[in-house]
């Protein structure tokens, strides 16, 4: 039997979140988790665990999930090379196999079998069911003094029909995302995951984006930990990237947010999946964990300033 201190713990953090539960109830959160959330069954489980709180204290959740570490372990297997640049993959025809066979096959599946184990009414679609979301070839990318790139089978939103989700989640079903998405011929894309999720939760009139990431969120000092920073704007963001502060998988990170708060979503989360409890720390603590990014931060309220001190 548990002692009274416990109790008293129990009963004083259910009442320390009660007023975030009445204020996020019936919003939409969209989350992101990279590949490396799931590499394996343990990790997948903490994760989805949090995840499936939401949902149960009636948070609208919408998972978009990535797979960088598994497509790079397949490929390697298979003796196929793996290309970066600016921290975004190069697909030609057969990395969009090892692609598709991981995100919609191998990871989407797991989560949903997690779902399962946690009671979570889960369904899990790509980009390319029911034209969820509609893409087209990236044409080679200029890049100043260097060749252009050319990215392959990779795809540009066009527009996302938010309608689908819509349908799920007002029949309390919770979405589960492979950013696999197509062109208007059928033509097989792979998107990176943060870009899906910014147009996803922009479409959605999201209340929140919830990017996790193995960093602990957004850094002022690369590779300093201790260099944290509880919150920024759009325009320090975009400093931060031209002085050079920001690189490898950041950079995209960093370009959905600006996208998203540019199309409307009020507040994206970075926060680190290393750190348990992370995503609850983050929703329902003012101090919370990983970085806030806001359009403006004269418009934070004085709680959420509160995370500098």
């Amino acid at each position: 039997m548990s002692s009274m201190k416990d109790r008293a713990i129990i009963v004083s953090a259910l009442k320390h979140a009660a007023p975030y539960i009445r204020l996020f109830k019936g919003k939409v959160f969209v989350i992101k988790a990279g590949g490396e959330v799931f590499v394996d069954a343990q990790k997948t489980h903490a994760f989805m665990e949090q995840v499936g709180i939401l949902h149960q204290v009636g948070v609208r959740v919408v998972l978009i999930h990535g797979g960088g570490p598994q497509s790079t372990e397949l490929a390697t297997a298979l003796g196929l090379r793996t290309t970066f640049v600016d921290g975004r993959r190069v697909t030609d025809s057969d990395s969009m196999n090892v692609a598709t066979m991981v995100l919609s096959g191998q990871i989407n599946t797991r989560i949903l079998a997690t779902c399962r184990d946690l009671q979570i009414p889960a369904v899990g679609i790509s980009g390319v069911d029911a034209g969820l979301i509609r893409a087209h070839k990236r044409p080679p990318v200029e890049r100043k003094g260097e060749a252009a790139v050319d990215y392959g089978f990779v795809g540009d939103i066009d527009s996302v029909d938010a309608d689908i989700l819509r349908k799920q989640l007002d029949n309390g079903l919770m979405p589960v995302i492979s950013p696999i998405s197509c062109d208007e011929q059928g033509v097989i894309l792979n998107i990176n995951a943060d870009t899906v999720a910014a147009a996803i939760a922009a479409e959605l009139n999201a209340e929140k984006l919830i990017l996790a990431t193995g960093a602990p969120g957004i850094l002022e000092t690369l590779g300093d930990p201790g260099s944290l920073i509880s919150y920024i704007d759009r325009k320090d963001l975009l400093k931060l990237k031209k002085d050079g502060k920001l690189s490898d998988g950041m950079l995209p990170k960093a370009a959905a947010i600006d996208a998203a708060i540019a199309n409307g979503v009020q507040r994206v989360h970075v926060i680190s999946y290393k750190l348990p409890d992370s995503l609850l720390l983050e929703i329902f603590t003012n101090e919370g964990t990983g970085t806030l990014v806001v359009d403006d931060i004269g418009k934070l309220t004085p709680a959420e300033q509160s995370q500098a001190s």
